[in-house]
């Protein structure tokens, strides 16, 4: 069973992450659960899920148990409602966030842009900046790239459940899906990923949601709902999100470039 064994520190950003050593020897980025924040656990678990499911580059993660003693050490959570288990990803060493490359880096995984970006419009994730993405050099210009964090899918991080009946169905300002459209060479690459996204068993859908734990601030009806959604914008809303993002973002983009 993985045990932390010492805090190295507190990561940048808003969702109250920390850096701690475990002991197989690796970092590991753990989120707990805060206040204003009462869905940011579930959601990342439910994308990390779908996402290692459908192959995309995002990293190792899993659910940790944290002794309250260990914690104790761990600053800022002193006012935290203590739940038996935490969100761990893996910590990537020696890479760069998106706003510190240049305008046209070549992405040597390539052939999974295509299904990040439908990934993103599946799970109205509107939080996919260029310090959400995770690029690390191979060689001048040329990059491997992974995704992180995905507490605001479904639309924030402290949704309810009346928020997942209006979810947004139209285009995302994404600086970083015009990124990664660019390196995507053929068209075809998402009806391909649509149709992987939609051969994913309604039962593993089902059964990741329900392996939220208990106190991770999601009702029973909140995870039925959440189940239907999920099953709803992959079949019904997704293709016709997917056309739009072709026509405004994905042509244009490689006419101007032709």
């Amino acid at each position: 069973m993985k045990e932390p064994i010492a805090y190295r520190k507190k990561m940048e950003g808003k969702s109250n992450a920390h850096l701690i050593t475990f002991n197989d020897g690796r970092d590991y980025v753990v989120k707990y659960l805060q206040p204003g924040f009462e869905k940011s656990l579930a959601n990342e678990w439910v994308s990390y899920c779908l996402g290692r499911y459908l192959d995309l580059p995002i990293p190792f993660a899993q659910l940790v148990e944290i002794p309250r003693e260990f914690s104790s050490q761990v600053p800022g959570i002193e006012h935290l409602t203590y739940t038996q288990n935490q969100f761990a990803s893996l910590y990537v060493r020696d890479c760069i966030d998106g706003h510190q490359v240049s305008a046209d880096p070549y992405i040597i995984n390539h052939q999974s842009l295509a299904g990040i970006i439908l990934f993103d419009y599946w799970l109205c994730n509107l939080d996919r900046t260029r310090k959400n993405i995770l690029l690390q050099e191979k060689m001048p210009n040329f990059f491997h790239l992974q995704i992180i964090d995905h507490a605001e899918i479904f639309g924030s991080y402290n949704w309810v459940q009346s928020d997942l009946e209006k979810l947004p169905v139209d285009i995302m300002k994404s600086a970083t899906h015009q990124l990664m459209a660019r390196c995507i060479a053929d068209e075809k690459d998402f009806t391909e990923q649509l149709e992987l996204i939609q051969s994913i068993p309604t039962l593993l859908i089902e059964e990741i949601v329900s392996l939220i734990p208990d106190d991770w601030m999601v009702s029973p009806e909140e995870k039925k709902v959440m189940v239907k959604k999920l099953l709803r914008r992959r079949d019904k809303i997704l293709p016709e999100l997917i056309e739009k993002f072709n026509k405004k973002i994905y042509r244009p983009l490689h006419d101007n470039h032709d």
